[in-house]
């Protein structure tokens, strides 16, 4: 919208019948005179009279049936701002221009304003225009006056069936001096399920375009929390991804995850299906907080969307191949074309990685956590009206990796070690989804329905070495989600009042074939299955007492229902034990409120304030051994939020700011027993309080400046271990740094050198209830350097250059001892691009 307007000041000098604005002259209407009994009331409106370039006696003639303005209207358009004076009646009043100072006055004789409050101001509508106030001048006299910033304003009056209409431009010094198109940072996102600017938004929200996740290779959900403060992911292997969003992880990946993970409409979730590649990006939305009444799946600590490039009215077709170290080798590719003009149009696109892994096995002399896979993903965009369309979207992952590299913490070298046992990783996911938008003069519909399986198979050695125990871990899980989801809310351009109401079914069907851990004395097995269902209400209704200031209240009412059925097999030296549970079930049901206040100060800056409920439903855990802790509590957070949103500079700038607190009663948390695995789930209380910090800047064309900081301060309140009589009042919360920090500093000649420099912090960060394994603060530094052409572009890339070394994850593995993994080492290489 900001771009259209700038588009529209610069040819605002073509619009017909401007007004003068030149303080000599003034426009007058014939044998229209007005007497002056009517004196002004306040010494303002004396020296405003005064000072006007005509005399009262050229104002038209009093009546005594004055017209009624009863509402007044701003609107955008391309060539500035479009003010509707409607009248009680649809009568045509007349109306006097002249000007004064930076100032375009319009008087309206025999006519009177009624409105609520006595007056109508509106502060800065577009740039370029301070002010538009509407008054009575007195009692059959209304004025309109539009101020200019640096200039008068010009305008034309246009007449019509509900009363006057007057368009009023900028002055066009301000035109002469608009920030270029590709300097103007103007990101739109759909975060609350409509397009809008990313300022305009009252959540804490970082948005990747598409063209910064080209630039950055951003092609995982690792790689938009590196670029996400306050985002945080730790990856050992491709299969097990630990996360944490302000303080909230899936540390306890026995229970539901605190973030909804989206890719096309399809939600996500496990640590064990999360590892995929998502490459063709159009646009990625990490959404901070709770976000329950604005999607169907729910979300305690925040939303990450992916949204892939749509299929294309014209054909399109684009490459990558990369090679790096660990023989990295790496292709992706993607054909969008229409089928049938304007109505049917596909799209095609994959990606394969294939690499030796980054730790040796000096006794099996082989890799351990190698990594091979491929992804696909087909679209079909049906557009049968204008107003309908109908997408269908599928894609299926396959990889076929190295075992989980697990080292023992003490080793001298992190990326060597001695294994007795090969180990894999295998992970496999199919989608399919059908999303229906309907467009009505009333209305806008959705309706989302999608269906994901996915399939997580592997076996490592779990002993970390060469061990008398031996011992091997082995694991089967598979998952099948349907969800649907329907949307009804208000029409795109709704102004004062916005409305979205939905609902959400999803049945999710968990198996766990096998869960194993085998050692050379003992072995323990697990069978199991979970099925839960969840149907949830929600939706939110914004409204605009006043031009400055949006309130919303919204409300997600949900049901959630989990029934475990399990099977446990225990061999200790020849003897053995089975325990099974049959229909165990858990329900919850809750009811979460968010009220959020948003003030606009102008077009550049605003404020909001948001309180948010949010939950992790109540559930049953699969590992537990006794009856008594099969089931675990519903968790429950009161998210306090304030922020600000600002623009600087004429668009070049953006800072935004955002601070909250978040007491979580009965957090879920993975705890150990009296064997000294992590299996069993306990409830606590939890404080989390911190903020985040982000800049964007295109301080001249082609350089670019990308910032975020992120700090989080989350901790126990109050809970001790019932297994082990352990106290962790006051500890970290796990997998939750203190801070993070990233920044990109890029520049572009376009065409020619594209370099960008990168760098990525990371504050303590501990890994287990205990506070006992802590990775110190640790800074990443990467950077890309390449030659660009209008459709190719040659790049030379380096991760990590100065090989830090630093944990992803640690644990103490009972008997085994102390075991970690370690995140990737310097990797260097180079790609290829092409685009038609």
């Amino acid at each position: 919208m900001k771009q259209q307007l700038q588009t529209g000041i610069i040819c605002s000098l073509l619009v017909s019948s401007l007004f003068t604005n030149v303080g000599s002259k003034a426009c007058a209407v014939e044998n229209k005179t007005l007497s002056d009994e009517f004196p002004a009331t306040t010494v303002r409106e004396w020296r405003e009279r005064e000072s006007l370039p005509y005399q009262r006696s050229q104002l038209p003639q009093l009546n005594n049936n004055s017209l009624v303005i009863n509402q007044i209207e701003v609107r955008s358009i391309t060539e500035g701002i479009e003010i509707i004076l409607n009248t009680s009646d649809g009568a045509i009043p007349q109306s006097i221009t002249s000007t004064t100072d930076n100032s375009l006055i319009i008087d309206i004789p025999n006519a009177q304003l009624e409105l609520p409050e006595k007056e109508f101001v509106q502060e800065n509508p577009v740039d370029g225009i301070a002010s538009i106030t509407a008054t009575n001048l007195d009692i059959s006299t209304v004025r309109v006056i539009i101020t200019g910033i640096t200039a008068t304003p010009t305008g034309e009056i246009r007449q019509t069936s509900q009363g006057l209409t007057i368009n009023a431009t900028p002055p066009a010094t301000v035109a002469d001096t608009v920030t270029p198109a590709d300097q103007v940072i103007d990101i739109i996102v759909t975060a609350e399920k409509k397009p809008e600017n990313l300022q305009d938004v009252p959540i804490s929200v970082t948005a990747i375009t598409e063209q910064e996740a080209e630039d950055g290779d951003i092609t995982s959900f690792r790689d938009v929390a590196e670029n996400t403060p306050n985002f945080t992911t730790y990856t050992p292997s491709r299969n097990f991804v630990n996360y944490s969003i302000r303080g909230s992880s899936n540390f306890n990946f026995f229970a539901r995850d605190p973030v909804a993970f989206y890719i096309d409409d399809v939600p996500y979730d496990y640590v064990n299906f999360l590892g995929v590649e998502v490459f063709d990006i159009e646009r990625v939305e990490t959404l901070r907080g709770p976000q329950s009444t604005l999607y169907g799946k729910n979300a305690r600590a925040g939303v990450v969307n992916v949204i892939t490039k749509p299929p294309s009215d014209e054909f399109e077709f684009n490459g990558n191949i990369g090679y790096g170290n660990f023989d990295n080798f790496d292709v992706q590719a993607r054909l969008s074309s229409p089928i049938v003009e304007d109505k049917l149009a596909f799209s095609l696109s994959g990606s394969y990685e294939n690499r030796d892994g980054y730790t040796e096995n000096t006794f099996l002399d082989t890799d351990i956590d190698s990594q091979s896979g491929f992804t696909t993903r087909g679209k079909l965009l049906w557009t049968p009206t204008d107003n309908l369309s109908i997408a269908f979207n599928a894609s299926v992952d396959g990889y076929d990796d190295g075992a989980q590299p697990f080292v023992i913490l003490q080793s001298d070298d992190p990326f060597e070690t001695e294994q007795d046992f090969q180990g894999f990783n295998d992970l496999n996911n199919d989608t399919q989804s059908i999303r229906v938008d309907y467009e009505h003069s009333a209305f806008r519909l959705t309706s989302i329905t999608a269906r994901r399986f996915s399939d997580s198979n592997f076996e490592y050695d779990s002993d970390g070495g060469i061990s008398a125990i031996a011992a091997v871990f082995a694991v089967d899980v598979n998952s099948t989600v349907l969800s649907q989801e329907i949307r009804l809310q208000s029409p795109e351009e709704s102004e004062r009042f916005e409305w979205i109401f939905g609902g959400y079914y999803e049945s999710r069907d968990f198996n766990v074939d096998e869960f194993r851990f085998i050692t050379s004395s003992s072995g323990d097995f697990t069978e199991a299955e979970i099925d839960e269902d969840t149907f949830a209400l929600f939706g939110q209704a914004s409204y605009k007492p006043v031009d400055a200031l949006t309130l919303t209240v919204g409300l997600r009412y949900e049901l959630f229902d989990s029934i475990l059925d399990k099977r446990d097999a225990n061999e200790f030296l020849g003897t053995a034990t089975n325990l099974s549970f049959e229909d165990v079930e858990q329900d919850d049901e809750i009811l979460l409120p968010r009220f959020t206040a948003q003030y606009d100060f102008n077009p550049n800056l605003m404020v909001y304030g948001s309180i948010a409920r949010g939950y992790n439903p109540a559930g049953v855990n699969y590992q537990a051994t006794v009856e008594e802790v099969l089931r675990y509590d519903t968790e429950t957070s009161t998210n306090y939020e304030i922020g600000l949103k600002s623009s600087w500079f004429s668009d070049r700038i953006n800072l935004n700011l955002a601070a909250f607190y978040s007491p979580v009663e009965d957090f879920q948390l993975l705890v150990s027993d009296d064997s000294g695995f992590s299996r069993q789930i306990g409830n606590a209380d939890a404080d989390i309080t911190g903020f985040e910090v982000e800049l964007r800047a295109t301080p001249f064309d082609g350089f670019d400046v990308i910032a975020g900081f992120g700090y989080v301060d989350a901790t126990f309140d109050e809970f001790e271990n019932p297994f082990r009589n352990e106290q962790i009042d006051g500890n970290r919360l796990p997998y939750s740094p203190d801070y993070t920090y990233n920044l990109a500093l890029q520049y572009r000649a376009n065409p020619g050198i594209f370099t960008r420099l990168e760098l990525q912090g990371f504050g303590t960060t501990v890994f287990d209830n205990a506070n006992d394994f802590e990775q110190e603060p640790f800074v990443l530094v990467n950077a890309r350097l390449g030659y660009e052409r209008d459709n190719y572009g040659i790049y030379f890339f380096a991760n990590n250059i100065f090989d830090v070394e630093y944990l992803a994850t640690a644990f103490n593995f009972g008997a085994l001892g102390d075991i970690a993994s370690f995140g990737a080492p310097a990797t260097v290489g180079f790609q290829v691009r092409s685009k038609f």
